[in-house]
């Protein structure tokens, strides 16, 4: 009788294998790039950069890092990922190819980053078209949620900085399109600072609400169809005068501090006045309420402005604030919309926690660590990560159904972009056959089926 040792069974290992191929779920990522119409904007928008005698185009280059870091990797190097697999990802540039278009597009400054967002603005109008009632804007409105980011810096890097959490690195400002509960969220802008940035620069933020509705389909920047959702960073003085300037195009919900003068009023708020706090689902947020507060307290802010408190219970073993009272923990915030309960601006706001869903699904996706020197090179880094972040959220939404559209980054590399497959060639065609006993294997190609099924774009 064999005796068997260890836990797992005991197999040899060889180097000859041959027609097999690895990350070949990332045929999903590749075909979305396809059906979207991506390359070929990427394409038109790098044309300029292009030398007349260079074998590889500066889009395709691209796109290639983008599809690197969607499938998890965090340097400009880790495109070899997609240069292992031709008969999958096409011909792939070379490092040196790689950093020196890098480097190019560095130098060109505003100019290429311009480029390069325009090509993506075209085709986002494109993809929520595409999804339809699965899109962002399908309720009618769009919601950009706007944060601040510490990321790291492991050596000296141009504007890394000591931060104001004792670390060392940048203070990138980032927005994100809400898909809802039940998608995830796609980047919009994306804006690279040194680690000393302060949270409420208000200048920073105008700057990243610019850049985020330039993203957006032209309808969606006029008639309050955007709504700007921030943390207390936003709730300064100059970004809320800017946001009320356009206030016939824009929405606001914004966070706010909890002042001297908003906590004295807080106090004097009967409780008569105070309504439960909601939960999605329409049932009531048990030991929650909010009130609106008004009057003499809003001098000297935006017309219009509408400051709404929320109290609630902490929970057991929570520290309160000084700003916190009778037990109760005060957050409130400032919002433009009228003739919403306050009860539904309140959940609507909360929501916006989802933005920090977001942020980690972008730090695991290449912003965890700039990899490059110049800052001028880790902007166009960041703009790397928003296009693969673009794919990330692009796929699901096309192409997934069910909980497999709220995946994160991790989950879809460990189940679907990571599943490997043997390349067949017969009749001229070319199959990937996954295995069968891969549990994932009907996502993939169902999600594949569906992305086919889509126009072809013009």
């Amino acid at each position: 009788m064999n005796k068997r040792i260890g836990s797992y069974p005991p197999v040899r290992v060889q180097g000859d294998g041959g027609a097999v191929v690895s990350q070949a779920g990332g045929v999903l990522l590749a075909e979305t790039v396809r059906k979207t119409g991506l390359d070929t904007a990427i394409s038109a928008a790098l044309a300029p950069w292009r030398k007349p005698r260079a074998v590889h185009d500066p889009g395709k280059i691209l796109l290639d890092l983008a599809l690197a870091v969607a499938l998890g990797g965090d340097c400009l190097s880790d495109v070899a990922v997609l240069r292992a697999e031709p008969a999958l990802f096409g011909p792939v540039a070379s490092d040196p190819t790689v950093s020196r278009l890098v480097d190019t597009l560095a130098g060109a400054g505003s100019h290429a980053l311009a480029a390069i967002r325009r090509a993506r603005a075209e085709v986002r109008e494109h993809v929520w078209k595409l999804a339809q009632a699965d899109a962002p804007d399908a309720n009618g409105q769009v919601i950009v949620d706007i944060d601040g980011v510490l990321v790291l810096a492991h050596s000296e890097k141009q504007d890394a900085t000591a931060t104001w959490k004792r670390t060392f690195g940048h203070h990138p400002l980032v927005a994100f399109v809400d898909h809802g509960s039940a998608g995830s969220g796609e980047p919009v802008a994306a804006l690279l600072r040194p680690g000393n940035a302060g949270s409420n620069t208000a200048a920073d933020h105008i700057t990243t609400t610019r850049l985020a509705l330039a993203q957006l389909p032209k309808q969606y920047r006029r008639g309050r169809r955007t709504l700007i959702r921030t943390d207390s960073a936003g709730g300064t003085h100059e970004f809320l005068d800017w946001l009320t300037a356009r206030g016939r195009w824009l929405s606001y919900s914004v966070g706010m501090t909890i002042t001297d003068a908003v906590h004295h009023a807080v106090l004097r708020v009967p409780d008569s006045a105070w309504t439960a706090a909601v939960e999605p689902d329409s049932q009531l947020r048990d030991g929650a309420w909010v009130a609106g507060l008004a009057g003499d307290l809003l001098k000297g802010w935006p017309a219009g402005m509408r400051l709404i408190v929320r109290k609630e219970r902490p929970h057991p073993g929570a520290q309160l604030r000084f700003t916190d009272t009778d037990g109760m923990r005060l957050t409130c915030f400032a919002t433009n919309t009228t003739g919403t309960a306050i009860a539904a601006l309140e959940l609507r706001h909360r929501q916006r926690a989802r933005a920090e869903d977001r942020i980690h699904a972008a730090r695991d996706t290449g912003l965890r660590n700039p990899p490059l020197h110049h800052t001028a090179q880790n902007q166009v880094w960041l703009e790397i990560v928003q296009l693969a972040l673009d794919l990330l959220a692009w796929m699901p939404m096309l192409a997934l159904t069910g909980t497999a559209r709220r995946w994160e980054p991790k989950r879809l590399r460990l189940r679907l972009f990571t599943a490997a497959a043997r390349l067949v060639t017969t009749s001229r065609r070319r199959i990937l056959r996954l295995a069968r006993h891969w549990p994932w294997t009907d996502t993939i190609t169902s999600a594949f089926a569906r992305l086919q099924a889509l126009p072809n774009p013009n």
